[in-house]
């Protein structure tokens, strides 16, 4: 009994003990969100703080706050430059939201008139602006997560896209009479997207990240993805999802150049950022700790890739960035864009230095930024659960910097009202059920299928489709008016089998043509996803003009029917082709390839030789079988992904290709043995104000002895189009190698030099200019001047008297100086050649067209 009373005693005092611990460490915890009372939007960078003391925060782009203290308090205050001081009571050591709306302190606001006799010159020098600024840069790399060993944390990403802007006769329209459900209504008519949106896309993710130092390493593993998805006849998801993730990307301002809309815009704390932004100090913030100080900027040259608007700094020695509010000035030179606002909010580290907490990027596109509709697009982006110099297991930082769970899309919807860091709104929340009710009702599908033919090119019969279009008709001097009818199969058919073919028939040449070609997909995946891993056997009896291979088809573009000078050198062509294509996430590929090729002279075109009596000899047909091999590696290569095909987006990162290429005699009717080999690098180079370069190295070396229709023969572009890898002022076949080295640049100014220029800054061009160099040679075993069994070189080709020769010591070079953005979507450039002027048929001058949708 004594043992047991003991025992309680100990037991009680126990519980007193916990009872008093938990009363001292008690917890007062409020969080909310402050909104303008008037305009009913929420408001960043608000101070909010208990009562009687400085522990406090600054309300994030979302105007969303939380503070926590031990201390016995019963209110907090919220204050805001030009807003009335709200005061509200809490309940101490309690958890709780706490909404406050604050309205305009016009009493302060009284008028005051300030005159100036003369308007002050903005300077860098003894600016206190600038020199705090510079601070900022100074302390830059400290205050990145690159400055610690490890870091992981969490990711939520929301991408929500509307059409914007939309009027009530709009929404009103007889077509819209069925879709009422899926619009949206803002209480704000002045907010970014307008009155009325009509949501159309939404995606979420949710991902672990993790950062190595040394060796370098990050990684995303992405836990959870969902995505609005449309009928795969119609629209590619993962093309949705490429294109937004490329104009949607991250904001970090303490690089020098941050990526947006396939440009680059120099950071406001960017090395240089001095020389072309003016920096002002608009505001103290002595209530928050550490106390803040509000640096607003704008861009000397208004027009110039910068960005405008004011960032938070704080002032405890760090000089850290707390918050940023950026955006763009109306006469920035950038196409389509009406709005754009990034918001973005850092929290502290437990070392006193800052990481990005949550970033929101909102753009408004628009033909005319002036009024009408657009599209809106919002990207979020909040980062939770942040640790430091925690490293995590090896194999964790190994493989590709990006890697999908298995069940990412499988999590149902009660795992994702957890997981989400916030709530969706109504609009949001129902835009995944809206577009699966709106892909049943019929006219969708019938205006999905006119969008598809116009814009495509095709007309979608299910699990066929017909076209392209722009190839039902065209013509050139060998088949004269040319008729073609083709298709492909459908996802819906097998995502695993795909067929494509055509048919086509020359009145002149009264010739038939086919297409015809299969292909497997080994990973149960469309062929042009990425990873691809696929099979492909294709055979092709067509036209084709020399040294114009395209890789699978030949496109019979109507547009490409109108050439310059003499176009009448023509092959006929009998191609069977069987190629196997292995890519690996980390974007390392390689290709295996068996071809067989029988090619006949068309038009004006002859192939000759010299018998031994020294007659000519006209050759009828060449006939060789190949068997190929090729290696590329593209590091951290993106694409616009179509359901039906891939575009690599030209970037920072090399590519690098090698190509072998083995002529085997005697193998199906093969007359000769020879060994090519191709390098090719190319990549991006990033210059901030001054634009970018497109810079492309190339070399090729053919091994054995082979008449010139199998040497190198260059590509030259006859066609009034612009083209970025061919030689815009050479002839068809007009040079031919078995050994070569070529560079292509082309760089784009961006408008830096006409944004100066009073009369053509409105005008928003863009200056551009284009080098071209070739050097490459023919080995005397190759030369049909010292062996008369070889094929001769053509002259006197035609009317125009083009042929076909060699390059000697002087380089092939061609110029060019092009104005682009010319109403936003067309380049031209004035194109000058250099050398070999005295071929016959060599234009030194000519004028070349470029259509191209860019922002």
């Amino acid at each position: 009994m004594k043992l047991s009373f003991t025992l309680f005693n100990k037991f009680f005092l126990t519980c007193l003990v916990l009872l008093s611990s938990v009363a001292a460490f008690a917890q007062t915890k409020v969080s909310g969100v402050v909104t303008d009372a008037k305009t009913k939007q929420p408001m960043p960078y608000v101070t909010v703080t208990f009562a009687g003391t400085t522990i406090g925060a600054g309300t994030n782009a979302d105007g969303r706050y939380t503070i926590t203290t031990t201390q016995d308090v019963k209110q907090i205050q919220v204050s805001f430059v030009g807003f009335r001081t709200a005061v509200r009571n809490i309940t101490p050591n309690q958890e709780q939201t706490i909404n406050v709306a604050l309205s305009e302190d016009n009493r302060r606001l009284s008028e005051v008139m300030v005159r100036s006799g003369k308007k002050k010159k903005y300077s860098n020098k003894n600016n206190p602006a600038v020199e705090l600024i510079r601070k900022v840069i100074a302390h830059k790399a400290q205050n990145q997560v690159e400055n610690y060993d490890y870091a992981q944390y969490k990711q939520y990403e929301r991408m929500n896209v509307s059409l914007s802007n939309l009027s009530e006769k709009f929404k009103n329209k007889k077509i819209f009479k069925n879709y009422q459900f899926l619009f949206r209504e803002q209480a704000d008519s002045t907010a970014m997207g307008g009155k009325i949106l009509l949501p159309v896309y939404q995606e979420e993710k949710l991902s672990e990240n993790y950062y190595r130092k040394v060796p370098y390493a990050k990684k995303q593993v992405i836990t959870a993805s969902k995505q609005v998805k449309y009928d795969e006849n119609f629209v590619d998801n993962n093309g949705l999802k490429s294109y937004f993730d490329r104009m949607y990307q991250d904001i970090n301002i303490y690089d020098n150049n941050v990526s947006l809309l396939s440009n680059q815009l120099l950071s406001p704390i960017a090395d240089n950022s001095p020389s072309f932004y003016k920096f002002f100090i608009t505001d103290t913030l002595k209530d928050v700790t550490p106390q803040l100080i509000e640096l607003s900027f704008t861009p000397r040259n208004t027009n110039n890739m910068l960005f405008e608007g004011r960032i938070y700094i704080t002032m405890d020695g760090n000089y850290a960035v707390q918050n940023a509010f950026l955006t763009v000035n109306k006469n920035i030179n950038l196409n389509f864009v009406r709005q754009m606002q990034a918001n973005l909010s850092f929290e502290k580290n437990p070392d006193g230095r800052y990481h990005l907490s949550q970033s929101d990027l909102k753009i408004e596109f628009a033909l005319n930024k002036e009024k009408g509709g657009g599209m809106y697009g919002e990207r979020l982006v909040n980062i939770s659960n942040f640790e430091l110099n925690k490293p995590a297991d090896k194999k964790t930082y190994e493989g590709p910097s990006q890697v999908v769970a298995l069940n990412a899309e499988e999590q149902n919807d009660a795992y994702w009202e957890q997981a989400r860091p916030d709530t969706l709104d109504a609009a949001s929340a129902s835009i995944y059920k809206n577009i699966d009710s709106l892909q049943t009702i019929p006219s969708f599908k019938k205006t999905m299928d006119i969008a598809t033919l116009v814009l495509a090119g095709y007309k979608n019969f299910g699990k066929f489709e017909l076209g392209p279009a722009n190839t039902f008709y065209s013509f050139n001097p060998v088949e004269g008016f040319r008729l073609r009818v083709g298709g492909r199969t459908t996802p819906e058919l097998s995502k695993r089998y795909y067929f494509e073919t055509y048919g086509a028939y020359g009145f002149r040449d009264e010739r038939f043509k086919y297409f015809l070609s299969s292909t497997y997909s080994l990973n149960n995946k469309s062929i042009y996803s990425f990873p691809q891993n696929y099979i492909r056997a294709s055979f092709q009896h067509d036209t084709k003009i020399p040294g114009q291979e395209l890789q699978f088809v030949q496109e019979s573009n109507f547009l490409l029917s109108f050439k310059r000078g003499v176009n009448d050198i023509w092959l006929y062509n009998d191609i069977f082709r069987l190629d196997y294509v292995k890519e690996y996430s980390n974007h390392f590929s390689y290709s295996l390839g068996f071809k067989t090729w029988a090619q006949s002279p068309a038009g004006a075109l002859v192939y000759q030789n010299l018998l031994p009596n020294g007659t000519l000899n006209n050759v009828n047909q060449l006939k060789t079988t190949e068997f190929s091999a090729q290696i590329r590696w593209a590091p951290h290569e993106r694409f616009y992904q179509g359901k039906l095909y891939r575009v690599p987006i030209p970037d920072k990162y090399p590519i690098f290709t090698l190509n072998y290429t083995q002529g085997v005699s005697g193998l199906f009717g093969s007359q000769y043995n020879y060994q090519n080999v191709i390098g090719n690098i190319s990549k991006r180079f990033y210059f901030s104000q001054l634009g970018y370069t497109d810079v492309t190295t190339e070399g090729g070396y053919l091994f054995g002895k082979v008449p010139f229709p199998l040497l190198d023969i260059h590509h030259a572009n006859q066609t009034y189009a612009f083209q970025l890898q061919s030689y815009n002022l050479m002839n068809f076949q007009e040079f031919v190698s078995d050994h070569y080295a070529s560079i292509f640049v082309d760089h784009n100014f961006n408008g830096f030099f006409f944004n100066k220029v009073p009369l053509l800054k409105k005008l928003k061009l863009r200056e551009i200019i284009d080098v071209k160099a070739l050097w490459g040679g023919v080995r005397a075993e190759n030369n049909p001047s010292n062996d008369p069994s070889l094929l001769r070189f053509p002259t006197n080709i035609g009317a125009g008297g083009v042929g076909t020769y060699t390059l000697g010591s002087t380089p092939y070079v061609e110029g060019s100086f092009g104005v682009g953005n010319i109403f936003k979507i067309l380049r031209v450039d004035l194109v000058k050649r250099f050398t070999y002027l005295d071929h016959p048929g060599a234009p030194e001058w000519g004028v070349r067209f470029f259509v191209k949708f860019d922002f």
